[in-house]
């Protein structure tokens, strides 16, 4: 009887203290959610993925110079964007806007979390993320030519996997257009 009313007893304050709670953290989580909104509701509509600052960012140029002697690479870097995804905004590629034969760099989103608008090529971004090498299938190209929007004879033109330098974006600023 005394354990029944002992458990009885925790119970009711248990429940009393769980249901005070959520009240406390509610109120809280929505002031900070709306002080959130007020500071970033100017860049949100150009920022896309995790927030960071765009301080201390590389050209096109030096990623590639600095590829040339490292496999991987942790950077802020600045391009041109050449091409989006059509079906998603899923992808981009990024061009040297000083060096139009530089080969663009494959870029996707860390754990495909954000897309990008599909209207954006030849806007300038800083993106936050690491470049890396490696090689891209034939049915990774002809899937990424399909969702460029390429013929039908672009896409069987490819025959052979591909090295290239690619970049995970961890987030992506589009910069104003001039």
């Amino acid at each position: 009887m005394i354990q029944k009313t002992l458990f009885a007893f925790v119970l009711s304050g248990f429940l009393f203290t769980c249901g005070s709670t959520p009240e406390t953290t509610q109120t809280e989580e929505t002031q900070q959610e709306e002080t959130t909104t007020e500071t970033t509701e100017a860049s949100k509509e150009n920022a896309f993925g995790e927030t960071f600052q765009p301080e201390s960012y590389i050209s096109y140029g030096e990623l590639s110079s600095q590829m040339e002697t490292s496999d991987s690479v942790s950077v802020q870097f600045v391009g041109t964007v050449q091409e989006v995804c059509q079906v998603k905004g899923c992808w981009m590629t990024i061009g040297d806007q000083a060096n139009a034969e530089q080969t663009p760099i494959m870029v996707r989103f860390k754990d495909y979390g954000f897309f990008m608008p599909k209207d954006i090529s030849g806007r300038q971004v800083i993106m936050n993320g690491y470049a890396y090498r490696e090689v891209t299938s034939v049915d990774e190209l002809k899937h990424y030519a399909e969702d460029a929007g390429k013929s039908q004879e672009e896409i069987d033109a490819i025959t052979e996997p591909k090295e290239e330098l690619k970049f995970l974006a961890s987030g992506v600023v589009l910069l104003e257009e001039e």
